[in-house]
C-alpha cells in the first residue's frame, strides 16, 4: 500500500514531484472499478500540487503531508462545489463557501485533495449502498461490501488508489469499513476533531477520521487534524478486553486474537450494554429525522426509501424519548470513565465488525442465530462505543491472503497515544497489520452497479 509520509518524504526532498503524484492518482481513481469515488477535482488538486511544487523549488518546507493525494467523504465541504451527503436530495443545492476546517488543516499541511468518495445516503448505514452512485465494493473481493458508511473512503486507500482518506464515524462508519477493507481507521474521541463544514447526521455522534494502510500515517495525520502535540504515554498501555455482548458473535479469529493480545488483563462488561445500543439508534433516528423533516415534507420521493423511511420514523419519535435517551448516555459516560479507573486499564480490545465483508448478492450477517441486514446491523459492536464517546482505533488483523478483519482498541477519553502504543506493540508482535488485496480478474467486476 501507498505510505503518505514516504511520498511527502520524497516531494520534500525533490526527488518526486506533487503534481506527478496528483495526476498519477487522479489517473488510478478514474479507472477505479470499486464504485469508490463520487466526484474527481483534477483543476484543484493539479493547483494545489503546483504550489507545493513551487514551495519546493523556493525551499520552502511545504509541510508533513508535502504532494500527498487524498480524498473526502462526500459530506465534506469542498469550496465551490455541490456538498451532496450522497444524495440526490442535496443535487440543485448552493455550492459550498469554503473548505471543511479539516481540509484547510490538511492543505496547509500540504496535502492535496483529489476526490470526493461514495458513502450511504446522509451516511445512515454500515454498508455504502448508495441508491445513487451505486454500491462501493470491497477491493479484497469485488463481490463482497467495503462497509459503511464511508466505504468510498475505505475502498480507495484498500485497493491502493490513495495512501489515506477521510470519512466520518457516526456509529461505526470509520470502524465497519476499516474492518472489512483491512485498514487502520480511527474514530477520535467525540468532539476532538473538527466537524466543522461536515453534512451533520447526529450531532451527539459524529466524528470524522482517517483510513490508511499503516499506523504512522495515521498518528501523523490525527496530530495534524487536532493540533495535540503526539506524546507516546510512559508506560506500555494496560488492557483488557470488553466481555459479554462484546464476546458474542464475532468470528472465532478475532475471539483468538482478543484472547491471546489481553493474556491475563481483566474482562469488563458493560451491564447495559443492550440499553447503550438502543439508546444510541433512538438519539441517531431522532437527530436525524429532525434534521431532515423539512426537505422530507417537501421532496420525500427524492431519498432512497430505505433512508427515507428510517428518517420518518426517527422524525415522529417523542422528545420525552430523545431526552431520556440523552440522560441514560451522560450517566453510561461516567459509568465507563470510573469502570476504566477502577478496572485500572488504559485500552479496551474487542471486535470491530463481527464478521468478513458480506457479499453484495446476500447483504445480511449472523446476528443471534438469525440472518438480519448488514446495511443496520454491522455496527453491533461500534456503536455502543460511539453512545460512550471513547476513541475507537480499528486495526487490521494480520491475514494475508484472507478476507480482513478488524479489531477495536478503545481508549479512555482523550486517550489516543495509548491506542497508538497498542497498536505499535500488536504490529510489532505480527497479529496486526494491512495487506494489499490481490490482482482482480476482470470478470470479476461485472454488473458492478448495484
Amino acid at each position: 500500500m501507498i505510505a503518505a509520509l514516504e511520498q511527502a518524504a520524497a516531494v520534500r526532498a525533490g526527488r518526486v514531484r506533487a503534481v506527478d503524484l496528483a495526476q498519477a492518482a487522479l489517473s488510478r481513481l478514474a479507472a477505479d472499478r470499486h464504485v469508490a469515488v463520487t466526484r474527481l477535482l483534477p483543476a484543484r488538486a493539479l493547483d494545489e500540487a503546483a504550489r507545493i511544487d513551487a514551495q519546493v523549488a523556493q525551499g520552502i518546507d511545504p509541510g508533513p503531508l508535502a504532494g500527498v493525494p487524498y480524498g473526502v467523504k462526500d459530506l465534506f465541504d469542498v469550496a465551490g462545489e455541490v456538498t451532496t451527503a450522497g444524495s440526490a436530495v442535496r443535487a440543485n443545492a448552493a455550492p459550498a463557501a469554503s473548505d471543511a476546517v479539516a481540509i484547510t488543516r490538511l492543505r496547509d499541511a500540504g496535502a492535496v485533495l483529489v476526490a470526493t468518495l461514495n458513502m450511504d445516503e446522509f451516511a445512515y448505514g454500515f454498508a455504502t449502498i448508495n441508491a445513487h452512485h451505486g454500491t462501493t465494493r470491497n477491493p479484497h473481493d469485488p463481490t463482497r461490501l467495503a462497509g459503511g458508511s464511508s466505504g468510498g473512503s475505505a475502498a480507495v486507500v484498500a485497493a491502493g488508489h490513495l495512501a489515506f482518506a477521510l470519512g466520518s464515524d457516526t456509529n461505526g462508519s470509520i470502524r465497519v469499513p476499516a474492518s472489512l477493507c483491512g485498514l487502520y481507521g480511527l474514530k477520535p474521541t467525540h468532539a476532538d476533531l473538527p466537524v466543522d463544514g461536515t453534512f451533520p447526521f447526529a450531532h451527539s455522534f459524529d466524528d470524522i477520521g482517517p483510513f490508511t494502510g499503516n499506523l504512522a500515517d495515521l498518528r501523523a495525520i490525527w496530530t495534524i487534524l487536532s493540533g495535540h502535540a503526539d506524546a507516546a504515554p510512559l508506560a506500555p498501555p494496560r488492557l483488557g478486553m470488553l466481555g459479554g455482548r462484546f464476546a458474542e458473535n464475532l468470528d472465532p479469529v478475532q475471539r483468538m486474537a482478543i484472547a491471546a493480545v489481553v493474556g491475563q488483563g481483566p474482562c469488563l462488561t458493560l451491564p447495559d450494554l443492550a440499553r447503550y445500543r438502543s439508546a444510541a439508534f433512538l438519539i441517531t433516528a431522532y437527530e436525524g429525522g429532525t434534521l431532515h423533516r423539512a426537505d422530507l415534507a417537501r421532496a420525500a420521493l427524492e431519498y432512497d426509501p430505505a433512508v427515507r423511511d428510517r428518517l420518518i420514523a426517527g422524525s415522529l419519535l417523542p422528545c420525552a424519548l430523545y431526552d431520556a435517551a440523552q440522560a441514560l448516555r451522560a450517566q453510561a459516560r461516567a459509568d465507563i470513565d470510573a469502570l476504566f479507573e477502577a478496572q485500572g486499564v488504559d485500552v479496551l480490545v474487542a471486535p470491530a465488525a463481527p464478521c468478513v465483508a458480506p457479499l453484495i448478492a446476500d447483504p445480511r450477517i449472523l446476528i443471534d442465530g438469525a440472518m438480519v441486514p448488514a446495511r443496520a446491523d454491522l455496527g453491533i459492536h461500534t456503536q455502543p462505543i460511539t453512545f460512550l464517546g471513547l476513541p475507537a482505533l480499528c486495526v487490521p488483523l494480520a491475514r494475508p491472503g484472507q478476507l480482513p478483519l478488524g479489531l477495536q482498541l478503545i481508549g479512555r477519553r482523550h486517550g489516543e497515544t495509548a491506542l497508538f502504543a497498542c497498536a505499535q506493540m500488536l504490529e510489532e508482535q505480527g497479529v496486526v497489520g494491512a495487506t494489499a488485496p490481490g490482482a482482480l480478474a476482470p470478470q470479476e467486476f461485472a454488473g458492478e452497479r448495484q
